[in-house]
């Protein structure tokens, strides 16, 4: 394929290929030569170009393939563009000659269409500068269409649109001709052909201005004929074109001379009434009324209809949201009134209105809910209800009228009625989409919104009463603080108008509906109003009777505020569950007799009252059994079950009542056996097996004797085929923006689809994913969907002999029907068993013998080769379940022969797609099944059906089960891919483009292979690049296909190749291709973007790019839009500025889909953690650009002045006033969903700046950089930005987003707390802020605000008044917790800052907040912000109490619960007590903590003085909840409240801390450490603890493992602080006894005294009692850990030398020397025997990580690790239990173990020795040396060994080791014992002393060697003072000549080196100094060398004269004195 990259083709490499290569060399070579072309000089064309112009057009006859001959054609037009365009007028000629050709053959129709194809793009590009030739060309094609087939008239359409398109206004002359044949074409039997036609006729419309003038009544009324019959995408492509001509005809302004005088201006209300009429009388013309029209049969098509409903979409897109706003009103009356009583006939029956209504929806959605902003939608809403107010005044009139007998007749009640629901349901979902926004919408009395809902819930049609009710849930949904008001009001009317039927039933809809909308709201309703409903419900139920006219409605009612209660959930319904299996016991007779006598009795209606309200009765067990699971015990199943036999004896009798009652029982009768069979589906099978065969009885007659001719196939069948099926059934079942609409098309005629007046039970059920409503079915249908569920649970179920002859009754039933009807029982029955099917295969069971085996079959097989596609598909999937449950290799080998067979033999469609599929599925669930020999012989056939070009759908299906068994056989594959992948290509390079779904089974194929080559593509061998190659190919040919699921495809291979080979995927091209796709869309995104899930694909695409490379990815995309500014709208201009990832955030704010949605999230945040560093101020202004975009939204609201002077404030201050407001903004109102994501992406840019560096919130820091490098940029710098949008976010009408500004303004103040002011010094940067702060804070507080909000604004500061309850009573819970908690944070603030007072300006901004509450100007020290929690410290304490002790309460284990208090605790009630659990766990651990603090700081004594004691038992709380006095216990002394308060707060932690769940965040572990820590730092609680050792172990034990889950090191570190208190309080105990002992037993000999501490007097520690065992422990596991090195089983194995040393981390470093203090603290708090036995561990881990760590630093520094080491020995070796009598000879025994093994370290490095710190081992040494008694130390072979090492080291090479050496000698040569000193003295002095003569030669270079001498003098200087008189002189004579030698003449001095200089100095002051001391040697000495005096005279001298000078400097310079004093006194 290299080959083919070159300018020119290569013919020689082009003519030694096979025929199908050459197809793919030519379109490689195309593909390069489009990229090359472009960028080629324009010399290099013309020198070549005659050349590629005979290569390109020799290629048209070489009858090339659809995506070769579009690369041909764009090739030739690129070519003559750049080049000359002389004989561009030959080529024309030559592309019309082809056409002319009279050759029909097909072999020579794809050169014809190639030259056809070519016409169009030389036109498009070269447009007028071909002159008059296109009169002749245009002319020559249409002759050519005359008799052209379906794929010539596609090209000539599209080629004709291209020629448009280039010509522009030239074009006129031809423009008639045009239309008429695009007027033929547009009602073309071929789809794709109408398709084309439409597009040509869009770009005709441009400038054929009589479109849509004089001719614009037949454009619609064609648009309307081609509606007619039409697919998914000719309605998309017609209903554009008349959308786009109505738009212009409304529009145009032009009145030319050339319009001629007839030319009128069209008005709005034309435009609409000619859509209007194709709605409501389709295509059969206008006033022509043809017979049947007359007759009143004919009803308009559905395509017509829905073809239409897109057109009015488009329409109003097209005018765009603005045009909207201004004309709403109209659009609106006319929208509603196409189902109003004016046009009877679009209403005349149930299933045409319901119809119509979801058109009418669709237009207000998809324009209201999709074009406007949220103040628009606002008045758009206004506007609707006053729709809704003029309907409610026509039915008052008609209601009032007319007396009650004819009432019933007038139909202009019922006739308002689809208006009403059409405007009701519009209104709940605005309502719904604003949220929160709506707020000021339904405050606002002009409007009247709840007013006019609820007027209408008493409208005579139950649909109208229905949609009312599920307005007031959207309502609810949309603003939980209406919840608990609209319930209180329905529930006040419906006892109120008990009496009218209307009433009871609208009002317990709306009930209903407003408990479906609870589970939806956060905060839930007040517990109290689940027993008023109960209440009602019951009551409703017992009246029901009373009153035969309202009876019926009253026990429907009855039973559904009962099911819809059940929604609450387990917490609300036990309290009501034994009234409730009351009433359910009551309802069914108890016996069969009493069901005998019933039938006997009853009349139709009694019936019918009965059937209603025991189908209410299943429905609310049903709800009841799937909503409180958890309340499904033994116990309460047992009660549900005995009226069970009884409803299933009655569900056997329907048929005979029936019978004897008539047609009125009809549908009571239907939903009774629907809610039975609902029932019994979600009960377990077992509790119902008595009754299996009367069920199953029932279950075979529903499904095989269908009352009607309805084809369910379209509900029952999708679930049932596996969604990548779906695929080959066309668009109709995949999800399209159209779904809702297009429903119904799917239909048969006599069902429209579900609607809510068919269930009414549904309007408290979650919604199906994707609807706005519930869409029950109608009962005939849900009765057999319902059906085929239960048939599938009980067909698993019953024994194997009864399932032979169920499937023998269900294959004789098909066979006896005939026709239609024996289509839809196959449905039915296939259905039914693929269910059976897959619950036999969820639980494993077997199907059964033989003869079973045989039966299924039979059925599945009759279904394979049924005419419906859909039964086909779920026969194939079902056959492989059947394999699947059989699993029988021999089986499924004969499923496969016998469709192998099929498929050799049969040659009609069905059955070749039939079985093709089922071998692809056949794959799916056998995992490929195994033998490569089976696999061989599908592919074949496969291969052979895949090239059946006779008819599509064969080869569509087969490809599609070969990239089934291509995905499933996995390696088996490999050896088929090569053949595979040439076989797709070459269908990809032949198939025409107009069998879109051939190509989409090819790309699936296509996807299939590149998953299965994975990562191999990688590779660089020749076959792997060819594959490469191929795969590439492929892509690039799908992603030219006109149809957009091909192009999904397209795309999601190029991302399976990215991710399996990024390097060879071409990023720039694939960037560009998907930006055009989502922003050539974005002007109209919802309408007339292409398909979902092409949006999608593009999506999930960029999602995975911007994973690896989202810089690239950004910039591509601008660099797209520069390069091709011509092509975008004005619109979208602006993605220079906003880049992509504004054009995605546009994009997020249109979109409906939220899969879309969700994935551009997390596009978006991918971007973001990547870039948003790097381009801080550019993703900071897209945030604020969205978050401000909406700000001005303030003024529709009412705004209290106060808030609106600090906006103006703020405005003044800020940096915000951009310009952004005159130009073109980038984001109109965005939606608030787009805006809190806007918010959330400012935490996360904090978040990501935390992470990248200290600067990011350091002012100096930043500012200092910027200068630097003005590129840089940092967050502190936007702080001001940041603080804005977290105001204007936190101000906002939207709770949610509200929320997420509060989370922003924590964020920020917490990041930014602790930033200091530059400027001011002692003020943190937040100051300025307050104002902002405190005024987005504000309204947070006001009464009206939900809790949620408030308590995240707790988080920020404190305080709010009591509310009214209209939530649930754990939102108080919630809220008094949120204040307590952000108490306790300002408490425990306050007390950190008074420990480290020296950062005390830190949180004043804290201050600043809870001064909110205005309790006095605070300083902003820290004990200013103690004084302020000081005031309220005596309540909080108590409150802070009272909440850890509800906490305890809460967290015991569910067997204490009957232990709890019956009323609940002090902030929780007994009923709320679930949902109350969260809200402490959220806030126990910051409460535990500030209350530790306040004890600590009281240290325990606090009593208040003025409540006496009694009190502190139990806190007093403000809550009203509080137990009364008589209540409480008696009083209690303060040592058993502390007693109290200390196991409350220890014993909250050890539980929390025992088990912290796996998401208990780190701040709760760190805040419960912290806690123990305040706790044990006081006295009294160490006292309690020490004094209690089992307490103490288990503590230690749950730290142990705390410290073993967790490996974070501050929670470590934190655990390692509590220990060493634990053992401090220990060791306080143990010396509190001994001291106690020793005073008890003065007079006594202390030989007689008591061992105290552990090991008492044998030694032993007891594991799991011992404190001791339980801290090494948990020092070893830390040490462990970090240095696996110690552990000696380790250490034997040959993984782990002890060579290599490795440099711990520094938390690493800080948790072992932790760990190292604890332990030298342990012998303390043993006996001395006990400290014996624990003595070699401690020594063995000490010196092990002294061994492990010793290791030198560059700067000579000493590791931390080994200071904490060193120190630990220190104070170890100085424990007194080296002393004490009973233990001291085995202390010195080991000790000088130790000992021995420090002097091992250095024999062990062989060759290591550079990496060994030896100057750590000698302080080791030392250590031993200097702290141990004389008799460890001073045994010969020891001292000889230590000597040894010292002589090695002085002899070091290293200055810095010999200093140290020095350093360590000096302090043994004045050990106070001799006997210690004198050998290192006798064996060492003499070498020192030598070195330092040895000086007098060598000059010391640097200052580190001018240390050593320094030292190693001043060591002399010690020896000669220590040592005996004798000796002295002597020693005095040696120093004094080498001090002497070491000062400098004068002259020498001058040019001395600094270190020597220094020298100089040191040794004249040490000769000062010794001179006067030993005077006489000094003097006998001078006197014996002359030469010696000379030197010192003269250096004397030299000195008092620098001296003199440096004074006589101080007087003339008396400002530098200061600095040159210091410098004279160091030294």
């Amino acid at each position: 394929m290299e080959l083919a990259h070159s300018l020119l083709l290569n013919e020689e490499a082009y003519n030694q290929l096979g025929e199908f290569q050459k197809a793919e060399f030519i379109f490689e070579w195309l593909q390069f030569l489009e990229k090359l072309l472009p960028v080629t000089s324009r010399a290099d064309i013309r020198e070549n170009q005659k050349k590629l112009v005979e290569q390109l057009t020799s290629l048209l006859n070489n009858s090339p393939g659809p995506p070769t001959r579009r690369l041909v054609a764009k090739n030739l037009a690129v070519l003559y563009s750049t080049g000359d365009t002389f004989s561009v007028y030959q080529t024309i000629d030559k592309c019309n000659e082809l056409i002319r050709s009279k050759d029909d053959s097909p072999s020579y129709l794809p050169t014809k269409l190639a030259a056809v194809v070519c016409l169009g793009y030389l036109y498009k590009k070269l447009g007028r500068i071909l002159g008059n030739s296109f009169t002749d060309t245009v002319g020559n094609v249409l002759k050519a269409m005359k008799n052209a087939e379906s794929q010539g008239r596609y090209e000539i359409m599209l080629s004709l649109q291209s020629i448009l398109n280039g010509l522009g206004a030239a074009a006129i002359p031809c423009h008639r001709d045009i239309y008429k044949a695009a007027r033929s074409c547009l009602t073309d039997r071929s789809m794709a052909v109408r398709c084309a036609a439409a597009k040509c006729l869009l770009e005709l419309q441009n400038e054929a201005v009589f479109m849509w003038s004089t001719d614009l009544d037949s454009v619609v009324t064609l648009c309307f004929k081609s509606f007619e019959g039409s697919n998914y995408d000719v309605r998309l492509a017609v209903s554009k074109l008349l959308g786009t001509v109505l738009a212009r005809a409304l529009t145009s302004k032009q009145t030319t001379a050339s319009t001629r005088h007839n030319f009128r201006r069209i008005s709005l209300e034309e435009v609409m009434e000619l859509l209007g009429t194709g709605f409501l009388r389709g295509s059969c013309g206008f006033l022509r009324a043809s017979g049947d029209m007359l007759k009143g049969t004919s009803s308009v098509s559905r395509d017509v209809r829905v073809g239409v409903t897109q057109a009015y979409v488009v329409f109003v897109s097209t005018l765009g949201a603005q045009w909207l706003e201004r004309n709403f009103s109209a659009f609106l009356s006319h929208i509603l009134d196409l189902v109003s009583q004016s046009h009877p006939k679009a209403i005349q029956s149930q299933t045409d209105a319901i119809g119509c209504r979801r058109c009418v929806s669709f237009i207000l959605r998809a324009t209201v809910g999709g074009l406007l902003g949220e103040k628009a939608q606002i008045a758009a809403a206004k506007e609707i209800c006053q729709a809704i107010w003029k309907l409610k005044k026509v039915v008052d009139a008609a209601m009032s009228d007319s007396n009650l007998e004819t009432r019933i007749s007038t139909t202009d009640v019922t006739a308002s009625q689809h208006v009403l629901v059409c405007a009701l349901q519009e209104l709940g979902s605005l309502i719904h989409g604003l949220g929160t926004t709506a707020a000021p919408l339904l405050q606002d009395s002009s409007t009247g919104v709840l007013e006019a809902v609820i007027s209408v819930i008493l409208h005579p049609s139950i649909s109208v009463r229905l949609t009312a009710a599920w307005c007031l849930r959207c309502i609810a949904v949309a603003l939980p603080s209406y919840v608990s008001l609209l319930l209180d009001r329905c529930i006040d009317r419906l006892s109120a108008l008990k009496s009218s039927p209307e009433a009871v039933t609208g009002y317990s809809f709306a009930v209903a509906a407003l408990l479906g909308a609870v589970k939806h709201s956060p905060l839930g309703i007040p517990h109290g109003k689940g027993k008023v409903i109960m209440t009602v419900a019951e009551d409703l139920l017992c009246s029901a009777s009373q009153n035969s006219r309202i009876s019926l409605q009253r026990t429907q009612a009855g039973w559904l505020l009962i099911a819809a209660l059940m929604t609450l959930g387990p917490a609300v319904v036990q309290h009501h569950l034994p009234r409730m299996l009351l009433l359910w016991k009551c309802i069914f007779p108890s016996s069969p007799k009493d069901l005998e006598t019933e039938k006997t009795r009853g009349d139709s209606f009694t019936w019918q009252v009965t059937l209603e309200g025991r189908a209410g009765a299943l429905c609310a067990i049903k709800s009841f059994v799937s909503h409180c699971a958890g309340l499904l015990t033994d116990e309460v199943v047992q009660r549900l079950l005995p009226p069970l036999p009884s409803a299933v004896d009655l569900l056997t009798q329907l048929s005979s009542i029936y019978k004897s009652y008539g047609n009125s029982l009809k549908t009571s009768s239907m939903v009774y056996r629907h809610k039975l069979y609902e029932l019994l589906a979600v009960l377990p099978p077992k509790t119902y097996e008595g009754s299996f065969c009367a069920v199953l009885k029932e279950l075979v007659a529903d499904l095989t004797v269908p009352d009607s001719q309805i084809d369910a196939s379209t509900f029952l069948l999708p679930p049932l085929c596996h969604e990548n099926d779906l695929l080959l059934l066309g668009p109709s079942l995949q999800e399209t923006d159209h779904r809702f609409i297009e429903e119904q098309l799917l239909l048969g005629n006599s069902i429209a689809g579900g609607s809510l007046e068919y269930d009414p039970y549904s309007i408290y059920e979650k919604v199906a994913k994707g609807d706005s409503v519930p869409k029950p079915l109608p009962p005939v249908l849900s009765v057999i969907s319902a059906a085929t569920r239960l048939f599938g649970v009980m067909f698993s179920h019953v024994a194997e002999s009864h399932r032979l002859h169920v499937l023998e009754q269900l294959l004789n039933s098909i066979k006896q029907t005939k026709g239609s009807r024996q289509q839809i029982v196959q449905l039915n029955v296939v259905s039914a068993f693929s269910t059976s099917l897959k619950h036999l295969a969820n639980c494993k069971g077997s199907l059964g013998p033989e003869e079973v085996r045989r039966s299924a079959l039979t059925l599945v097989m009759g279904a394979l080769e049924s005419n419906n596609p859909l039964l086909r598909c779920a026969a194939a999937e079902c056959l492989a379940r059947l394999a699947q449950v059989v699993s029988d290799s021999a089986f499924t080998a004969g499923l496969a022969q016998v469709s192998f067979d099929k498929l050799k033999s049969a040659r009609d469609v069905v059955s070749r797609t039939g079985h093709s599929l089922a071998l692809g599925c056949l794959h799916r669930y056998l995992g490929g099944i195994g033998s490569t020999q089976h696999l061989n012989a599908c592919v074949g056939i496969l291969y052979t059906l895949s090239q059946d070009s006779t008819s599509p759908d064969v080869q569509a299906w087969a490809l599609h089960s070969l990239s089934l068994i291509v995905d499933l056989a996995g390696p088996l594959y490999h050896v088929h891919v090569e053949p595979t992948l040439s076989l797709v290509l070459m269908l990809l390079l032949t198939v025409p483009p107009a069998y879109a779904e051939v190509h989409q089974s090819l790309g699936r194929c296509l996807n299939a292979l590149i998953t299965t080559l994975g990562p191999e593509l990688q590779g660089s061998s020749t076959t792997v690049s060819a594959l490469r190659t191929s795969c590439l190919l492929g892509c690039a040919v799908m992603q030219d296909n006109p149809d957009c699921l091909v192009q999904a495809q397209a795309i999601s291979c190029l991302q399976q190749l990215h991710m399996f080979a990024p390097r060879h995927v071409n990023l720039s091209s694939l960037v560009s291709c998907l930006c055009e796709i989502l922003l050539d869309n974005s002007v109209l995104v919802n309408l007339c973007s292409s398909y979902l899930l092409l949006r999608r694909a593009v999506v999930a695409c960029l999602r995975q790019l911007v994973q690896r490379e989202a810089a690239e990815v950004s910039e591509y995309a601008v660099a797209l839009v520069k390069e091709s500014r011509e092509d975008f709208t004005p619109a979208d201009v602006n993605i220079r500025e906003i880049g992509l990832e504004g054009a995605l955030l546009g994009l997020l704010d249109k979109e409906l889909d939220e899969r879309l949605c969700q994935d551009i999230k997390e596009t978006m945040t991918h971007m973001l953690t990547s870039m948003a560093v790097e381009k801080l101020s550019f993703w900071l202004k897209l945030c604020k650009d969205v978050l401000a975009a909406s700000a001005d939204f303030n003024t529709v609201a009412s705004v209290d002045t106060t808030q609106e002077e600090e906006t103006a404030k703020v405005d003044d201050a800020s940096v915000l006033t951009s310009d952004t407001d005159e130009r073109f903004h980038p984001f109109s109102n965005p939606r608030w969903s787009t805006r809190v994501f806007a918010a959330e992406c400012v935490c996360k840019i904090i978040s990501q700046c935390e992470n990248a560096g200290s600067a990011h919130f350091d002012i100096t820091l930043a500012q200092e950089r910027k200068q630097r490098d003005s590129r840089d940029d940092f967050l502190v710098l936007h702080l001001a930005d940041l603080i804005r949008m977290a105001f204007m976010a936190a101000t906002d009408h939207s709770d949610q987003l509200r929320l997420s500004g509060l989370q922003t303004l924590l964020i920020v103040v917490r990041k930014f707390a602790a930033v200091p002011e530059p400027e001011f010094p002692g003020h943190v940067i937040l100051e300025q802020y307050q104002a902002n702060v405190g005024a987005a804070l504000r309204p947070a507080f006001a009464p009206e605000t939900p809790p949620d909000v408030t308590a995240k604004a707790c988080q920020v500061q404190a305080g709010k008044e009591a509310q009214s309850q209209q939530y649930n009573e754990s939102t108080s819970t919630m809220e008094i917790l949120a204040v307590l908690k952000a108490w306790a944070e300002v408490y425990i603030v306050a007390v950190e800052k008074q420990k480290n007072q020296s950062d005390a300006h830190n949180h004043c901004l804290k201050i600043a907040n809870s001064a909110e509450e205005s309790y006095r100007d605070v300083t902003s020290s820290a004990s200013g912000l103690l004084d302020l929690v000081q005031a309220d410290l005596g309540t909080l304490n108590k409150l802070w109490l009272a909440a850890l002790q509800d906490f305890a309460l809460l967290t015991l284990p569910s067997e204490y619960a009957s232990q709890l208090p019956a009323e609940g605790g002090t902030f929780y009630t007994a009923e709320t007590i679930e949902n109350a659990r969260p809200h402490y766990y959220n806030s126990w651990a910051l409460i535990l903590y500030a209350t530790a603090l306040w004890l600590t700081s009281t240290g325990f004594i606090a009593v208040d003085p003025d409540e006496g004691v009694i009190n502190l038992s139990r806190p007093v709380t403000p809550t009203t909840m509080c137990q009364d006095s008589s209540t409480r216990p008696l009083m209690k002394s303060p040592e058993d409240v502390n007693t109290d308060r200390f196991h409350l707060i220890l014993g909250i932690s050890v539980e929390f801390l025992c088990s912290p769940r796996s998401d208990a965040a780190m701040e709760n572990i760190i805040a419960c450490l912290h806690a123990l820590q305040a706790l044990f730092d006081v006295p009294w609680p160490r006292s309690k603890i020490g004094g209690d050792q089992e307490l103490g172990v288990e503590l230690l034990n749950v730290l142990h493992r705390l410290i073993l889950t967790r490996e974070s090191p501050d929670i470590q570190l934190a655990a390692l602080e509590v220990v060493r208190l634990i053992v401090f309080a220990a060791q306080e105990h143990v010396k509190e006894k001994r001291r106690s002992a020793e005073v008890d037993d003065g007079a006594a000999e202390k030989e007689t005294l008591p061992e105290f501490g552990e090991g008492k007097d044998t030694g032993g520690l007891v594991p799991g009692k011992s404190l001791v065992f339980a801290t090494l422990e948990l020092c070893v596991c830390i040490l462990v850990r970090q240095l696996p090195q110690l552990n000696p089983k380790l250490t034997c194995s040959p993984a782990v030398q002890s060579g290599k040393h490795l440099l711990l981390s520094e938390d690493g470093s800080r948790l072992v020397a932790a760990a190292l203090v604890i332990l030298s603290d342990v012998p303390a708090i043993c006996s001395p025997e006990g400290s014996v036995s624990v003595l070699p561990t401690i020594l063995y881990l000490i010196i092990g990580v002294l061994k492990e760590t010793a290791v030198k630093l560059r700067d000579g520094q000493l590791p931390l690790t080994v200071a904490a080491s060193l120190q630990a020995l220190k104070g170890l070796l100085s424990s007194p239990m080296a002393r004490a009598e009973k233990s001291r000879t085995a202390w010195t025994d080991l000790l000088r173990s130790a000992l021995v093994t420090v002097l091992d370290c250095w024999d062990q490095v062989d060759g290591l020795l550079q990496e060994l710190d030896e100057v750590s081992l000698l302080t080791a040494i030392t250590v031993f040396v200097m702290s141990t008694s004389p008799e460890v130390t001073t045994v010969e072979c020891l001292q000889k060994r230590c000597i040894e090492k010292f002589k090695i080291t002085l002899d070091s090479k290293d200055p810095l080791v010999q200093y140290k050496c020095y350093q360590l000698l000096h302090s043994i040569f004045q050990h106070p014992n001799k006997t210690v000193s004198y050998p290192y003295i006798h064996s060492l002095a003499p070498s020192i002393v030598g070195k330092l003569q040895e000086t007098e030669k060598a000059k010391p270079e640097n200052a580190a060697e001018l240390q050593v001498i320094q030292e190693g003098i001043k060591m002399v200087t010690a020896l000669t003072a220590t040592a005996e008189e004798e000796h002295r002189a002597h020693l005095v004579a040696c120093l004094l000549p080498m001090l002497i030698s070491f000062l400098l003449d004068e002259n020498a001095l001058v040019s001395a080196t600094n270190s020597a200089k220094n020298l100089h100095e040191f040794a004249l002051q040490n000769l000062m100094q010794i001179g006067p001391q030993y005077s006489s040697v000094f003097k006998k000495l001078m006197a014996s060398s002359p030469t010696m005096k000379a030197r010192l005279e003269s250096a004397v001298k030299g000195n008092q004269e620098s001296i003199k000078v440096k004074t006589a400097k101080h007087a003339k310079n008396p400002a530098k004195s200061s600095s040159i004093q210091l410098k004279t006194n160091f030294l």
